[in-house]
């Protein structure tokens, strides 16, 4: 079953037109050019709806692996990291690339932030300078399903371990976003070891 679940993946990244843009195993994020379905208001700016953005995507094969009793420190230690990282190597990568010079905005949708009261990633994105937006799915709570029943299939299909604290029912989608001079202010130097 595994199988069929990682080949829907790889045909759904080559139809959305998601890109590995770093060869380093310890990146996590894959990237995918698209307009923003709605206008975005970050902070007292407005993407307006149309704008290209870069949409971050995880890199799911990377990710460490959490361990059955659940993620404890250590893994959330090399996960940060490793997520710092890749971010640093998208801002890096936004910058040397002439055909992204108009996106206007990075971000994107997850499952992984509102789980069971949990909110630490929550946190995390907000110190890293994230906006938080709320979500809605263009098909309402019917699609919301569907996009969260295929956030588990791939929770179980490539870390297993992190079942157990992201039960399919109680998974919350949120969007997350910064604007593009503020993320290559945040992420476009050399704070951590060059990725890729």
């Amino acid at each position: 079953m595994r199988f069929l679940v990682y080949a829907l993946d790889a045909l759904l990244r080559r139809a959305y037109g998601v890109f590995e843009f770093c060869q380093d195993p310890d990146c996590l994020l894959r990237l995918q050019v698209a307009r923003a379905s709605r206008p975005l208001h970050l902070g007292d700016q407005v993407v307006p709806r149309g704008s290209p953005v870069l949409l971050l995507h995880l890199w799911n094969e990377h990710l460490p692996r959490i361990p059955r009793a659940g993620p404890d420190l250590a893994w959330a230690k090399v996960a940060q990291r490793a997520f710092l990282r890749s971010l640093q190597a998208v801002g890096m990568y936004l910058q040397c690339q002439p055909h992204l010079k108009d996106i206007a905005a990075i971000g994107g949708c997850t499952a992984l932030l509102f789980t069971s009261g949990q909110d630490g990633g929550v946190r995390l994105m907000e110190r890293l300078g994230f906006t938080i937006l709320p979500y809605s799915s263009p098909l309402g709570r019917f699609g919301e399903f569907w996009e969260n029943f295929y956030s588990w299939l791939l929770i179980w299909a490539y870390n297993p371990g992190g079942l157990h604290y992201r039960p399919l029912f109680k998974l919350r989608r949120a969007e997350v976003w910064m604007l593009r001079e503020d993320f290559i202010r945040r992420f476009g130097g050399q704070q951590y070891p060059p990725m890729c």
